[in-house]
């Protein structure tokens, strides 16, 4: 993956907010729209980029369909999403939608498991040194 394409995919505002979601784990299309508050082909269409791009996945679980970062993410998108992780601390927004995603998560733990058959998702979060 490019650097290149990876900034095209994190430049627009919206597309930012899912893959920050998307750091925290697997979600269903209802729940990031929810979270985000914007209308369902809004998402979807961001959600088809990404996905067209190569920065996230999809399964169809039922009726629903479920999106998380790629299972084998390349170094350089691995290396953007710890960034984007210790930079959403300081963006209001992002820490918003941390929150709904807090509250959300409470109600939809089996969307997790809809990708538990796939290999280890990679870790993205950094741990600080004081």
């Amino acid at each position: 993956m490019q650097l290149a394409q990876i900034y095209r995919c994190l430049c627009d505002p919206t597309r930012l907010r899912i893959v920050h979601l998307l750091t925290h784990g697997p979600l269903c299309v209802c729940h990031i729209q929810d979270i985000l508050g914007l209308p369902q082909v809004v998402v979807s269409k961001h959600l088809a980029y990404l996905r067209q791009k190569g920065m996230v996945e999809a399964r169809r679980h039922r009726q629903w369909m479920i999106y998380a970062l790629p299972s084998h993410a390349p170094p350089e998108l691995a290396a953007h999403l710890r960034c984007l992780e210790e930079c959403a601390e300081t963006q209001p927004v992002l820490r918003k939608d941390l929150r709904r995603l807090q509250e959300r998560h409470r109600s939809c733990k089996w969307i997790g498991q809809v990708f538990a058959t796939a290999a280890p998702r990679p870790a993205f979060k950094t741990t600080r040194s004081a």
